[in-house]
């Protein structure tokens, strides 16, 4: 059984709900991408992967993606709520930043797509659900790769990306304490 403040000792969030993280967040983003530059799902691949796959010939347009960076606010909320035994809920702003590399011979054209279409509300709704909101996209940065002793065309291009999280805490309500009040 986990701790509560009255066991004492290190505390867990009382529920496994969390935001999606790892190899969940990278499924959202993939949908996302796909979805957006209209990319095959099987031709937005993880950037970093246990097993590298084949790549794609030099003709065909795909892209890597990756989160590269989780920037949390400075400082979180905790608020206490009094109903039930009571709880603590701690609550931050974290930013995400997506490297999407496109490769291809249409490679600019992808990373201006997703550059371009992260902004339409339509797009946008799709990455609500999961407390995704878009911040900013940086620069289409050129950055050819050498590949079997080929150059093969590759843009970046950073995305950012904000999310709430909230994480709640058996932080019980205090019922009583021996206080004696001296004047």
């Amino acid at each position: 059984m986990p701790n509560t403040s009255a066991t004492g000792g290190y505390l867990q969030p009382a529920s496994t709900a969390t935001p999606a993280e790892d190899v969940d967040l990278d499924a959202i983003l993939q949908g996302m991408v796909a979805g957006i530059t209209g990319l095959d799902g099987s031709l937005v691949r993880p950037r970093w992967q246990p097993t590298i796959p084949r790549t794609p010939e030099i003709d065909v347009n795909w892209c890597a993606i990756g989160v590269t960076r989780i920037i949390p606010d400075d400082n979180a909320a905790v608020l206490h709520s009094g109903s039930a035994d009571g709880s603590d809920t701690l609550i931050r702003h974290e930013d995400i930043e997506l490297l999407a590399s496109f490769y291809g011979p249409m490679d600019g054209r992808y990373a201006a797509m997703l550059r371009d279409g992260i902004q339409i509300p339509q797009n946008l709704e799709a990455i609500r659900p999961y407390g995704l909101a878009f911040v900013k996209a940086g620069d289409m940065v050129a950055m050819p790769e050498l590949f079997n002793q080929q150059w093969v065309q590759r843009t970046d291009l950073t995305l950012v990306l904000r999310r709430i999280v909230s994480r709640t805490y058996p932080v019980l309500n205090i019922l009583s304490a021996p206080v004696t009040l001296t004047r």
